[in-house]
């Protein structure tokens, strides 16, 4: 009697579609939040009737974004219901501006390409953790290597995207198309996942 709602996990009409939560990490928002909407038949294009807002850390995961968002999601959708029931929401018209669509995740994104700016692979690590996950190829190792943890460092280089600059207990330092990626938490194929400290004791650059 109260029409079909949807718990979406963004505060629309920003990021309708498959992949909200990544797609609000990897394009660097310093928010998102949860969108109670009437469903209708396009994409997420339903009504507003309630918003919670979540912020985004600088080291927010998908994964830590998800479990904000399931807390936020549910406490909204039950205030929703109280309200609804009681006439107390009015459904609002989507705007226009600002809309944008979080495409379906790819296997494929999650290798990162180091001629891209540090900040952008960076926030890719963290938006792809831990679903497609991100991946890097490094040298004298077959098969890529799966990042779990990484930062972008404020550092200029002119070396070729792509090389080792360091490899130590603080990281491994990678030349980028603009700044330098820190890799701090590895797992080779086929192995288990690694603090860097550990790992670079196992692994050196040709």
């Amino acid at each position: 009697r109260l029409g079909c709602l949807n718990i979406h996990a963004s505060l629309l009409p920003r990021w309708r579609g498959a992949a909200p939560i990544q797609r609000a990490i990897e394009a660097g928002d310093a928010q998102t939040g949860v969108t109670i909407m009437q469903m209708d038949q396009g994409l997420d294009t339903g009504d507003m009737l309630l918003e919670r807002i979540v912020p985004i850390g600088g080291d927010t995961t998908a994964a830590e974004l998800h479990d904000a968002l399931a807390l936020a999601g549910g406490e909204a959708i039950v205030a929703a219901l109280e309200a609804l029931a009681q006439g107390g929401l009015t459904p609002r018209k989507q705007p226009e501006a600002g809309v944008t669509y979080a495409a379906k995740l790819d296997k494929a994104e999650g290798a990162l390409d180091c001629t891209q700016p540090a900040e952008l692979l960076a926030r890719r690590v963290r938006a792809f953790n831990p679903v497609p996950g991100a991946s890097i190829r490094l040298p004298g190792l077959a098969d890529p290597v799966k990042v779990w943890r990484a930062q972008a460092l404020d550092q200029a280089t002119a070396a070729e995207p792509g090389s080792v600059l360091r490899a130590d207990a603080a990281g491994i330092d990678i030349a980028t198309g603009n700044g330098v990626l820190r890799l701090l938490e590895l797992q080779k194929a086929g192995g288990k996942r690694q603090p860097v400290d550990v790992f670079a004791r196992g692994w050196q650059p040709a």
